[in-house]
């Protein structure tokens, strides 16, 4: 008798390298939980799904992720999507594990985190992989694309909506970056190849390099309040940056996603 054909999509997209670590994600996950859109996209949600596409060889991340999201609703549901069957593990500790690629295995979820995911293709596969995401969104929806380094020290990610780019990241270890530059090896795909004289996020890294090197005087402070000046700095020039409001355990610098677009 023949087997019934599955209702589930089936996966799209490769299989990745899988690399992961604890703790890895631990700067972007820290600023999910306090930016706005995320916490209010998931405080109104009918049903606040979260999945962490392509989590890798272990689901530490993942676990992480729905721990510190539960602070801000508890009673969000986090599903962990890996497209090599292999990787798939069992549910535990309120968190659920699938096989699912960009399609998202069929689910609607509020927010969608994708590390180090699209890093491993080329530039030229972003815009379908962030379309075939965007689509999968529930109303009010948000994607998360990210890269960071093996360590999660040096990090890069892009904010969207179900129709656009809203913001690009970038965070680093105060301790562990000389300037601000130095995250340019971590960004993610869309941007990696555009750090060139004419791109946008050329154009941001000088300013903020410049910015650093102006607020040397606040170096005895420590690297925090020096990059705190710097922020403010660069607003003061006219840079739409964001400078936070309460302290930050980490470098921190976020701008809108025009700012930075990939030009021509």
């Amino acid at each position: 008798m023949p087997r019934a054909a599955s209702s589930r999509p089936k996966p799209d997209g490769v299989i990745t390298r899988g690399t992961t670590g604890i703790n890895r994600l631990r700067r972007s996950d820290r600023w999910l939980r306090h930016r706005h859109e995320v916490a209010r996209a998931l405080r109104e949600a009918a049903d606040p799904l979260v999945v962490d596409l392509g989590y890798g060889a272990r689901p530490d991340t993942t676990f992480e992720l729905a721990s510190r999201l539960r602070t801000v609703r508890a009673d969000l549901r986090v599903v962990g999507l890996e497209i090599d069957p292999d990787r798939v593990v069992e549910s535990r500790d309120g968190v659920s594990f699938a096989r699912g690629g960009f399609e998202l295995a069929g689910l609607r979820p509020t927010l969608v985190r994708s590390f180090n995911v699209l890093r491993q293709y080329p530039e030229e596969a972003v815009s379908g992989a962030w379309s075939k995401l965007q689509s999968g969104l529930a109303p009010g929806g948000l994607l998360v694309d990210g890269t960071c380094d093996e360590l999660g020290r040096r990090c890069a990610w892009v904010l969207l909506d179900a129709h656009r780019p809203l913001t690009l990241t970038l965070a680093w270890d105060p301790f562990d970056v000389e300037r601000p530059s130095d995250v340019a090896e971590r960004l993610p795909k869309a941007l990696i190849h555009r750090n060139v004289p004419g791109e946008g996020i050329h154009d941001l890294l000088v300013a903020a390099d410049r910015a650093w090197a102006n607020a040397a005087p606040h170096a005895p402070f420590g690297p925090r309040v020096r990059w705190r000046v710097a922020l403010e700095s660069m607003r003061g020039q006219g840079l739409p940056v964001a400078v936070p409001r309460r302290r930050m355990r980490d470098c921190v610098l976020t701008v809108p996603w025009s700012l930075v677009a990939p030009r021509g």
